[in-house]
């Protein structure tokens, strides 16, 4: 039950530490110190319900519904699109930790980007659904329970540290010039995930 525990815990930082969309919002918002307990509970629960998916076999509907992994495709192109494109803006503008700080985004709007940064992907279902579920399946009944349990501890940990953690940056983000080349690294991101989905649709 450890090995599988283990191997879960294994897989899902693999899979979770990334630089992507999710990630990149996770970190702007542990900086600007802006709803990161909800950004993280958000993020760290919707892995947890899609790791549990992915372990009790709903991969194989996923894989049979292809045409709802095409909506989820340009729904998410659109969303990064967007948020890319103000990114780049901020990058161009400049701005700096207490400029950041001035600008307070609701709760309810920091929800919908927090579930629209980890639903709207569908890289997320053929992931944590199909990839986490077919691995946990080769560690048994009881064993691969244990698997999505390591693969939760992996996901809950990643995003408590990023979002958390992210503060211990604030002396550096007090610099105008960090602030534009994190918005820049984040638009370039957003911006290739988006043209990705595109092209790959």
């Amino acid at each position: 039950m450890l090995a599988a525990a283990l191997t879960g815990f294994l897989t899902g930082l693999s899979l979770i530490v990334a630089i992507g969309a999710q990630n990149a919002f996770v970190l702007r918002q542990g900086l600007r110190r802006q709803h990161v307990l909800l950004v993280v509970a958000v993020c760290a629960v919707s892995d947890l319900v899609l790791i549990v998916a992915g372990v009790a076999g709903i991969g194989t509907i996923v894989e049979r519904a292809p045409a709802v992994l095409v909506v989820v495709r340009w729904c998410g192109a659109a969303f990064l699109l967007g948020y890319g494109l103000l990114a780049a803006r901020r990058a161009l503008r400049g701005g700096q930790l207490e400029a950041a700080a001035d600008r307070q985004l609701s709760a309810p709007a920091v929800l919908a980007a927090s579930l629209a940064f980890t639903w709207l992907n569908p890289h997320v279902y053929l992931d944590t659904v199909l990839l986490v579920g077919s691995i946990a399946s080769t560690h048994g009944t009881p064993g691969r329970w244990w698997f999505a349990v390591g693969a939760g501890l992996a996901s809950i940990g990643w995003f408590t540290a990023l979002g958390f953690g992210a503060r211990t940056l604030t002396p550096l983000f007090r610099r105008p010039q960090a602030w534009r080349v994190l918005d820049g690294g984040i638009a370039v991101v957003m911006l290739t995930l988006a043209t990705a989905l595109l092209i790959s649709g």
